[in-house]
């Protein structure tokens, strides 16, 4: 999965035991379904993100962020 606001995505590396054995493993991104009003499009807007990207949302605004993923070509 991927975060439409911030991108990221599903890490991988390796799992190291005491042993020094290696074996692949991954780091799953902290994903959550959040709902936003939009007042320009007085309309409710439901986006699947990373906590990062709820945090980035607060912080700058649902507009900001919209007008960002639209620049980019990011469908919402």
């Amino acid at each position: 999965m991927e975060c439409p606001v911030t991108g990221i995505k599903t890490r991988f590396g390796n799992r190291v035991s005491h042993a020094n054995n290696k074996t692949r493993r991954t780091w799953e991104p902290n994903m959550q379904t959040k709902r936003f009003w939009v007042p320009s499009e007085n309309r409710y807007v439901r986006l699947h993100l990373s906590a990062q990207g709820i945090k980035q949302i607060d912080k700058q605004g649902i507009e900001a962020v919209l007008a960002g993923m639209r620049a980019r070509g990011v469908k919402y």
